[in-house]
């Protein structure tokens, strides 16, 4: 097994980090910079940058944001929110970016994908899904525009396109889980875990480290997204990273506090 990456995420909307509960009801977390920076030095192995606003209210990723990250940070990080054009993918990774996220565009046009792929490598493109579970059904549905839009697509079908399209990685968030500390939906990242053979990074609902560890060894998950547990400093993350080596799971070694 390869080392399991933990990877903070700063949801970012207007300028400042934030994080609500089901994508609804989102207080003030600090400036992404300065977190960025604490993150790094806190020894993250990546950083997400969301901009959870961009797509509904149709802004452009603001590079500004990766040009500034790029300067205080030594880490891979990920760029997503409002990107919808080819030009748009090159410039957040010519401004320090080391991958970007495609969501709601992509749903709406899948060859964004491919052609992204195409031209700065599959290693660049992440697949981000929110999913939620489908009323009165099993199964999940793809969400877009930040948790605002259903699409009746299916979770592990588009995971599957999109892989095959050009996609090398998927962040795959539950929204019924996002933000209420309950632990990761298990089924749901097994299951496109299982489903595709690219690094699936498991989002949404993680309280504590136990459940870290639930998503690697039961959710088959690559990695880890965390935000509320670090934002609010409830864990440090060589804690959460002690944890998971307790289990038997690879990190890169924790930082003596």
């Amino acid at each position: 097994m390869r080392s399991i990456r933990v990877i903070p995420c700063l949801d970012v909307n207007q300028g400042r980090v934030v994080k609500g509960v089901n994508f609804l009801e989102l207080r003030d977390q600090g400036d992404p910079v300065e977190l960025a920076q604490y993150y790094n030095d806190e020894g993250a192995d990546e950083l997400v940058f969301l901009d959870v606003s961009a797509s509904h209210e149709g802004r452009p990723l603001v590079a500004d944001l990766a040009d500034r990250v790029s300067e205080k940070v030594f880490i891979p990080f990920t760029v997503g929110g409002g990107l919808r054009t080819v030009n748009d993918i090159r410039q957040a990774l010519l401004a320090g970016a080391d991958k970007v996220s495609l969501n709601t565009a992509a749903v709406q046009n899948p060859d964004l994908i491919a052609q992204g792929a195409d031209q700065f490598g599959s290693q660049c493109i992440v697949l981000a899904i929110d999913a939620k579970h489908r009323e009165g059904s099993e199964g999940w549905e793809v969400v877009v525009h930040g948790g605002r839009t259903r699409t009746g697509m299916d979770v592990v079908e588009w995971a599957t396109t999109a892989t095959q399209l050009g996609a090398g990685e998927i962040l795959l968030t539950s929204m019924d889980g996002d933000g209420t500390l309950a632990g990761y939906d298990i089924p749901l990242t097994r299951a496109v875990a299982s489903a595709v053979d690219v690094p699936v990074i498991a989002s949404g609902g993680a309280g504590k480290p136990e459940h870290l560890v639930e998503a690697v060894h039961q959710g088959q998950a690559d990695a880890v997204l965390i935000a509320s547990i670090v934002h609010d400093r409830t864990y440090r993350l060589d804690e959460l990273k002690q944890a998971l080596q307790n289990a038997g799971i690879p990190v890169r070694r924790p930082r003596l506090a």
